[in-house]
Protein backbone atom coordinates (compact mmCIF):
# COMPACT_ATOMS: atom_id res chain seq x y z
CA UNK A 1 0.00 0.00 0.00
CA UNK A 2 1.40 3.21 -0.97
CA UNK A 3 2.19 6.41 1.12
CA UNK A 4 -1.02 7.87 -0.55
CA UNK A 5 -3.16 4.90 0.41
CA UNK A 6 -2.09 4.31 3.77
CA UNK A 7 -2.95 8.17 4.55
CA UNK A 8 -6.26 7.63 3.17
CA UNK A 9 -7.20 4.55 4.33
CA UNK A 10 -6.23 5.54 8.38
CA UNK A 11 -8.42 8.44 8.06
CA UNK A 12 -11.51 6.36 6.71
CA UNK A 13 -10.44 3.21 8.88
CA UNK A 14 -10.07 6.00 12.38
CA UNK A 15 -13.61 7.42 11.25
CA UNK A 16 -15.45 3.99 10.05
CA UNK A 17 -14.21 2.65 13.56
CA UNK A 18 -15.55 5.67 15.46
CA UNK A 19 -18.98 6.05 13.81
CA UNK A 20 -18.93 2.21 14.27
CA UNK A 21 -18.68 2.57 18.30
CA UNK A 22 -20.99 5.44 18.61
CA UNK A 23 -24.12 3.82 16.22
CA UNK A 24 -23.42 0.41 18.19
CA UNK A 25 -23.12 2.44 21.79
CA UNK A 26 -26.68 4.12 21.14
CA UNK A 27 -28.57 1.32 19.71
CA UNK A 28 -27.35 -1.08 22.16
CA UNK A 29 -28.33 1.22 24.97
CA UNK A 30 -31.58 2.22 23.36
CA UNK A 31 -32.01 -1.94 23.43
CA UNK A 32 -30.94 -2.32 26.75
CA UNK A 33 -33.11 -0.80 28.56
CA UNK A 34 -35.65 -3.01 27.66
CA UNK A 35 -33.62 -5.50 29.53
CA UNK A 36 -34.17 -3.68 32.68
CA UNK A 37 -37.46 -5.60 33.66
CA UNK A 38 -35.16 -8.30 34.29
CA UNK A 39 -33.32 -6.21 37.14
CA UNK A 40 -36.22 -4.54 38.45
CA UNK A 41 -38.66 -7.09 38.17
CA UNK A 42 -36.47 -10.55 38.13
CA UNK A 43 -33.83 -9.77 40.58
CA UNK A 44 -31.09 -10.52 37.74
CA UNK A 45 -27.51 -10.06 39.01
CA UNK A 46 -25.35 -6.92 37.52
CA UNK A 47 -23.16 -9.37 35.70
CA UNK A 48 -25.57 -11.68 33.71
CA UNK A 49 -27.33 -8.58 32.94
CA UNK A 50 -23.96 -6.83 31.15
CA UNK A 51 -23.74 -10.25 29.83
CA UNK A 52 -27.27 -10.27 28.70
CA UNK A 53 -26.95 -6.95 26.92
CA UNK A 54 -23.80 -7.70 25.62
CA UNK A 55 -25.09 -10.53 23.62
CA UNK A 56 -27.50 -8.48 21.27
CA UNK A 57 -24.27 -6.50 20.32
CA UNK A 58 -23.11 -8.21 17.06
CA UNK A 59 -26.94 -8.21 15.89
CA UNK A 60 -26.30 -4.10 15.68
CA UNK A 61 -22.73 -4.70 13.97
CA UNK A 62 -24.14 -6.03 11.03
CA UNK A 63 -26.13 -3.10 10.14
CA UNK A 64 -23.98 -0.70 11.43
CA UNK A 65 -20.25 -1.60 10.22
CA UNK A 66 -22.58 -0.61 6.22
CA UNK A 67 -23.66 3.01 7.37
CA UNK A 68 -20.43 3.18 9.16
CA UNK A 69 -18.24 2.45 6.14
CA UNK A 70 -20.76 5.04 3.63
CA UNK A 71 -20.03 7.73 6.58
CA UNK A 72 -16.85 7.41 6.52
CA UNK A 73 -16.01 7.78 2.93
CA UNK A 74 -18.53 10.93 2.85
CA UNK A 75 -16.50 12.42 5.46
CA UNK A 76 -13.36 12.13 4.58
CA UNK A 77 -13.56 12.56 0.78
CA UNK A 78 -15.61 15.99 1.66
CA UNK A 79 -13.03 17.10 4.37
CA UNK A 80 -10.49 16.34 1.59
CA UNK A 81 -12.31 18.53 -0.98
CA UNK A 82 -12.44 21.17 2.11
CA UNK A 83 -8.98 21.32 2.15
CA UNK A 84 -8.06 21.22 -1.33
CA UNK A 85 -6.23 18.01 -1.18
CA UNK A 86 -7.95 16.64 -4.12
CA UNK A 87 -7.09 19.46 -5.95
CA UNK A 88 -3.66 18.85 -5.76
CA UNK A 89 -3.93 15.29 -6.21
CA UNK A 90 -6.04 15.50 -9.31
CA UNK A 91 -3.48 18.27 -10.65
CA UNK A 92 -0.51 15.57 -9.99
CA UNK A 93 -2.70 12.95 -12.42
CA UNK A 94 -3.80 11.10 -10.14
CA UNK A 95 -7.11 8.49 -11.66
CA UNK A 96 -10.63 7.96 -9.86
CA UNK A 97 -9.76 4.78 -9.63
CA UNK A 98 -6.35 5.77 -7.61
CA UNK A 99 -7.88 8.15 -5.32
CA UNK A 100 -10.64 5.18 -4.40
CA UNK A 101 -8.16 2.55 -4.00
CA UNK A 102 -8.29 3.55 0.04
CA UNK A 103 -12.29 3.09 -0.14
CA UNK A 104 -11.85 0.01 -1.99
CA UNK A 105 -9.21 -1.69 0.56
CA UNK A 106 -11.99 -0.57 3.02
CA UNK A 107 -15.43 -1.64 1.27
CA UNK A 108 -13.57 -5.17 1.49
CA UNK A 109 -12.56 -5.39 4.65
CA UNK A 110 -15.62 -4.17 5.86
CA UNK A 111 -17.76 -7.06 4.12
CA UNK A 112 -15.48 -9.91 5.58
CA UNK A 113 -15.92 -8.43 9.01
CA UNK A 114 -19.98 -8.57 7.54
CA UNK A 115 -19.75 -12.15 6.60
CA UNK A 116 -18.33 -13.28 9.58
CA UNK A 117 -20.55 -11.47 11.68
CA UNK A 118 -23.79 -12.66 9.90
CA UNK A 119 -22.27 -16.60 9.04
CA UNK A 120 -21.24 -17.01 12.54
CA UNK A 121 -21.04 -14.37 15.34
CA UNK A 122 -24.34 -12.88 14.85
CA UNK A 123 -26.36 -16.61 15.07
CA UNK A 124 -23.84 -17.79 17.82
CA UNK A 125 -24.76 -14.55 20.10
CA UNK A 126 -28.36 -14.73 19.45
CA UNK A 127 -28.71 -18.33 20.51
CA UNK A 128 -27.07 -17.82 23.72
CA UNK A 129 -28.94 -14.80 24.52
CA UNK A 130 -32.41 -16.82 23.57
CA UNK A 131 -30.78 -20.26 25.88
CA UNK A 132 -30.10 -17.47 28.82
CA UNK A 133 -33.15 -15.64 28.54
CA UNK A 134 -35.19 -19.12 28.24
CA UNK A 135 -33.43 -20.08 31.24
CA UNK A 136 -34.21 -16.98 33.32
CA UNK A 137 -37.91 -17.42 32.34
CA UNK A 138 -37.66 -21.25 33.13
CA UNK A 139 -35.17 -21.61 36.01
CA UNK A 140 -36.96 -20.02 38.76
CA UNK A 141 -33.52 -20.89 41.53
CA UNK A 142 -31.99 -17.72 39.83
CA UNK A 143 -34.49 -15.17 39.34
CA UNK A 144 -38.07 -16.25 39.80
CA UNK A 145 -37.83 -16.94 43.71
CA UNK A 146 -37.63 -13.34 44.62
CA UNK A 147 -37.02 -12.44 48.31
CA UNK A 148 -40.35 -10.11 49.69
CA UNK A 149 -41.97 -10.75 46.93
CA UNK A 150 -45.24 -12.92 46.32
CA UNK A 151 -43.82 -14.92 43.52
CA UNK A 152 -46.57 -16.48 41.37
CA UNK A 153 -44.79 -19.82 39.31
CA UNK A 154 -47.89 -20.64 37.40
CA UNK A 155 -51.67 -20.78 37.77
CA UNK A 156 -52.16 -21.22 41.32
CA UNK A 157 -49.13 -21.62 42.73
CA UNK A 158 -47.38 -18.95 44.66
CA UNK A 159 -44.34 -19.06 46.78
CA UNK A 160 -43.50 -16.36 49.32
CA UNK A 161 -39.75 -16.01 50.79
CA UNK A 162 -38.48 -13.18 53.45
CA UNK A 163 -35.03 -14.02 52.50
CA UNK A 164 -32.28 -15.63 50.60
CA UNK A 165 -28.89 -16.17 51.73
CA UNK A 166 -25.95 -16.10 49.10
CA UNK A 167 -25.75 -19.79 49.38
CA UNK A 168 -29.06 -20.41 48.54
CA UNK A 169 -30.40 -21.01 51.35
CA UNK A 170 -34.47 -20.15 51.86
CA UNK A 171 -35.20 -18.38 55.07
CA UNK A 172 -39.48 -17.72 56.27
CA UNK A 173 -41.01 -20.24 53.68
CA UNK A 174 -44.61 -19.79 52.60
CA UNK A 175 -46.23 -21.82 49.64
CA UNK A 176 -50.08 -21.47 48.71
CA UNK A 177 -50.89 -24.30 46.29
CA UNK A 178 -54.71 -23.86 45.12
CA UNK A 179 -53.69 -25.71 42.02
CA UNK A 180 -57.15 -27.66 43.34
CA UNK A 181 -59.66 -25.41 43.98
CA UNK A 182 -61.67 -28.15 46.03
CA UNK A 183 -58.36 -28.57 48.90
CA UNK A 184 -56.07 -25.02 48.56
CA UNK A 185 -53.26 -26.01 51.10
CA UNK A 186 -51.15 -23.20 52.45
CA UNK A 187 -47.05 -24.68 53.60
CA UNK A 188 -44.82 -22.36 56.33
CA UNK A 189 -41.43 -23.25 57.07
CA UNK A 190 -38.53 -21.20 58.61
CA UNK A 191 -35.86 -22.49 56.00
CA UNK A 192 -35.63 -24.67 52.78
CA UNK A 193 -34.07 -24.40 49.55
CA UNK A 194 -34.67 -25.21 45.85
CA UNK A 195 -33.21 -28.72 44.50
CA UNK A 196 -33.66 -30.51 40.69
CA UNK A 197 -34.72 -33.98 40.31
CA UNK A 198 -35.98 -35.84 37.34
CA UNK A 199 -39.24 -34.26 36.84
CA UNK A 200 -38.39 -31.07 37.49
CA UNK A 201 -38.00 -28.35 40.15
CA UNK A 202 -39.28 -28.83 44.19
CA UNK A 203 -38.31 -26.78 47.48
CA UNK A 204 -37.58 -28.82 50.32
CA UNK A 205 -38.78 -26.83 53.46
CA UNK A 206 -37.05 -27.35 56.97
CA UNK A 207 -39.37 -26.92 60.42
CA UNK A 208 -42.81 -25.91 59.41
CA UNK A 209 -46.43 -26.63 58.87
CA UNK A 210 -48.97 -27.38 56.62
CA UNK A 211 -52.50 -26.44 57.06
CA UNK A 212 -55.41 -27.72 54.84
CA UNK A 213 -58.86 -25.81 54.93
CA UNK A 214 -61.95 -28.58 53.72
CA UNK A 215 -64.89 -26.18 53.02
CA UNK A 216 -67.49 -29.05 53.00
CA UNK A 217 -66.86 -29.57 56.77
CA UNK A 218 -65.44 -26.08 57.69
CA UNK A 219 -62.74 -27.61 59.62
CA UNK A 220 -59.21 -26.65 59.37
CA UNK A 221 -56.57 -28.96 60.05
CA UNK A 222 -52.75 -28.48 60.76
CA UNK A 223 -49.91 -30.99 60.40
CA UNK A 224 -46.16 -29.96 62.01
CA UNK A 225 -42.97 -31.36 59.81
CA UNK A 226 -39.29 -31.61 60.00
CA UNK A 227 -39.10 -31.60 56.15
CA UNK A 228 -41.45 -31.42 53.83
CA UNK A 229 -41.35 -31.50 49.83
CA UNK A 230 -43.16 -29.34 47.24
CA UNK A 231 -43.06 -29.76 43.60
CA UNK A 232 -43.62 -26.74 41.17
CA UNK A 233 -45.02 -27.98 38.35
CA UNK A 234 -43.64 -27.66 34.81
CA UNK A 235 -41.33 -24.89 35.81
CA UNK A 236 -37.91 -26.76 35.64
CA UNK A 237 -34.40 -25.87 37.34
CA UNK A 238 -31.11 -26.19 36.04
CA UNK A 239 -30.13 -29.14 32.78
CA UNK A 240 -34.54 -29.73 32.95
CA UNK A 241 -34.76 -27.41 30.86
CA UNK A 242 -38.13 -27.88 28.43
CA UNK A 243 -37.17 -28.16 24.54
CA UNK A 244 -38.01 -25.34 22.59
CA UNK A 245 -37.49 -24.50 18.46
CA UNK A 246 -34.75 -22.26 17.57
CA UNK A 247 -35.65 -18.99 15.86
CA UNK A 248 -34.35 -18.32 12.32
CA UNK A 249 -31.95 -15.53 13.77
CA UNK A 250 -29.98 -18.21 16.08
CA UNK A 251 -29.71 -20.97 13.13
CA UNK A 252 -25.90 -21.46 11.36
CA UNK A 253 -26.03 -21.19 7.41
CA UNK A 254 -26.52 -24.96 7.20
CA UNK A 255 -29.39 -25.45 9.71
CA UNK A 256 -31.50 -22.38 7.66
CA UNK A 257 -30.99 -25.02 4.46
CA UNK A 258 -30.97 -27.93 5.95
CA UNK A 259 -33.76 -30.90 5.72
CA UNK A 260 -37.07 -30.74 7.69
CA UNK A 261 -36.14 -32.38 11.95
CA UNK A 262 -39.62 -30.65 13.21
CA UNK A 263 -43.09 -29.60 12.20
CA UNK A 264 -41.89 -25.95 12.81
CA UNK A 265 -39.21 -26.29 10.76
CA UNK A 266 -41.65 -27.01 7.76
CA UNK A 267 -44.63 -24.39 9.38
CA UNK A 268 -41.74 -21.42 9.67
CA UNK A 269 -40.00 -22.80 6.27
CA UNK A 270 -39.90 -19.54 4.42
CA UNK A 271 -38.88 -18.22 7.14
CA UNK A 272 -36.11 -19.83 7.09
CA UNK A 273 -35.27 -19.40 3.70
CA UNK A 274 -35.49 -15.69 3.84
CA UNK A 275 -33.03 -15.49 6.63
CA UNK A 276 -30.57 -17.07 4.75
CA UNK A 277 -30.73 -14.77 2.06
CA UNK A 278 -31.02 -11.74 4.45
CA UNK A 279 -27.76 -13.50 5.99
CA UNK A 280 -25.89 -13.81 2.27
CA UNK A 281 -27.41 -10.12 1.01
CA UNK A 282 -26.49 -7.66 4.44
CA UNK A 283 -22.25 -7.41 4.29
CA UNK A 284 -23.38 -6.47 -0.20
CA UNK A 285 -24.65 -3.46 1.06
CA UNK A 286 -21.54 -2.31 2.21
CA UNK A 287 -20.20 -2.24 -1.46
CA UNK A 288 -23.57 -0.53 -2.36
CA UNK A 289 -22.98 2.35 -0.03
CA UNK A 290 -19.53 2.91 -0.40
CA UNK A 291 -20.17 3.04 -3.90
CA UNK A 292 -22.69 5.61 -3.48
CA UNK A 293 -20.63 7.29 -1.37
CA UNK A 294 -17.31 6.94 -4.08
CA UNK A 295 -20.23 8.19 -6.70
CA UNK A 296 -21.12 11.58 -4.88
CA UNK A 297 -17.60 12.72 -3.90
CA UNK A 298 -15.67 11.46 -6.91
CA UNK A 299 -17.93 11.39 -9.75
CA UNK A 300 -19.50 14.11 -11.93
CA UNK A 301 -17.25 17.57 -12.43
CA UNK A 302 -15.34 18.68 -9.78
CA UNK A 303 -16.60 21.47 -7.67
CA UNK A 304 -13.98 23.36 -4.93
CA UNK A 305 -16.52 24.24 -2.68
CA UNK A 306 -17.64 21.03 -1.75
CA UNK A 307 -20.34 19.28 -2.65
CA UNK A 308 -23.56 19.61 -0.29
CA UNK A 309 -26.47 18.78 -2.59
CA UNK A 310 -24.74 15.44 -3.96
CA UNK A 311 -24.18 14.71 0.02
CA UNK A 312 -28.11 14.74 0.86
CA UNK A 313 -28.80 12.81 -2.32
CA UNK A 314 -26.13 10.24 -1.69
CA UNK A 315 -27.67 10.12 2.43
CA UNK A 316 -31.18 9.63 0.60
CA UNK A 317 -30.05 7.09 -1.39
CA UNK A 318 -28.85 4.99 1.20
CA UNK A 319 -31.98 5.48 3.10
CA UNK A 320 -34.14 4.67 0.27
CA UNK A 321 -31.89 1.41 -0.03
CA UNK A 322 -32.20 0.52 3.61
CA UNK A 323 -36.11 0.60 3.40
CA UNK A 324 -36.19 -1.11 0.46
CA UNK A 325 -34.26 -3.95 2.26
CA UNK A 326 -36.61 -4.11 4.76
CA UNK A 327 -39.66 -4.47 2.23
CA UNK A 328 -37.84 -7.14 0.32
CA UNK A 329 -36.76 -8.70 3.28
CA UNK A 330 -40.58 -8.71 4.39
CA UNK A 331 -41.63 -10.22 1.03
CA UNK A 332 -39.36 -12.69 1.09
CA UNK A 333 -40.63 -14.34 4.12
CA UNK A 334 -44.13 -14.76 2.92
CA UNK A 335 -42.87 -15.60 -0.59
CA UNK A 336 -39.28 -17.89 -0.55
CA UNK A 337 -39.78 -17.90 -4.36
CA UNK A 338 -39.05 -13.85 -4.90
CA UNK A 339 -36.15 -14.41 -2.22
CA UNK A 340 -33.55 -13.83 -4.75
CA UNK A 341 -35.04 -10.67 -5.46
CA UNK A 342 -33.02 -9.36 -1.98
CA UNK A 343 -30.10 -9.52 -4.24
CA UNK A 344 -31.15 -7.24 -7.17
CA UNK A 345 -31.15 -3.56 -5.06
CA UNK A 346 -26.97 -3.74 -4.10
CA UNK A 347 -25.99 -4.98 -7.22
CA UNK A 348 -27.88 -2.53 -9.47
CA UNK A 349 -27.21 0.39 -7.23
CA UNK A 350 -23.38 -0.29 -7.15
CA UNK A 351 -23.41 -0.66 -11.29
CA UNK A 352 -24.86 2.40 -11.41
CA UNK A 353 -22.96 4.11 -9.06
CA UNK A 354 -19.68 2.95 -10.65
CA UNK A 355 -20.56 3.80 -14.12
CA UNK A 356 -21.27 7.29 -12.48
CA UNK A 357 -17.80 7.28 -11.18
CA UNK A 358 -16.09 6.63 -13.93
CA UNK A 359 -18.04 8.58 -16.00
CA UNK A 360 -16.03 11.63 -17.99
CA UNK A 361 -17.20 14.85 -16.92
CA UNK A 362 -18.40 16.77 -20.29
CA UNK A 363 -16.26 19.71 -20.56
CA UNK A 364 -17.51 22.96 -21.62
CA UNK A 365 -17.56 23.84 -25.37
CA UNK A 366 -15.95 27.29 -26.40
CA UNK A 367 -17.38 30.14 -28.07
CA UNK A 368 -16.52 29.92 -31.51
CA UNK A 369 -13.67 32.79 -32.16
CA UNK A 370 -15.74 35.81 -34.55
CA UNK A 371 -14.53 36.02 -38.11
CA UNK A 372 -12.10 38.09 -39.39
CA UNK A 373 -14.22 41.25 -41.04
Amino acid sequence: MRSLDRYIFGQLGWTTLAVTVALTFAIWLTQSLRLFDYIVNRGLPADKFLLFAALLMPAFLGVVVPIAAFVAVLFVYNKMIGDRELVVLRAAGLSQGQLARAAVILCAICVLVGYGMTLYLQPASFRAFKDLQWELRHDFSTVLLQDGVFNEIEDGLTVYIRERLEDGKLLGIMVHDQRNAEQPVTIMAKQGAVVSAAGGAMVVMVDGNRQEFDPEKGRLSMLKFDRYTVELGSVTSGEQMPWRWREPPERYLHELLGPPEVEEDVRYRSELIAEFHQRMVVPLYTIAFVAIGLAAMLGGEFDRRGRPRRLAVAIMAVGALEGLQLALQDIAERTPEVGVLVYLPPVLVTMVALLFLYQRPRRPRRAAAPAAA
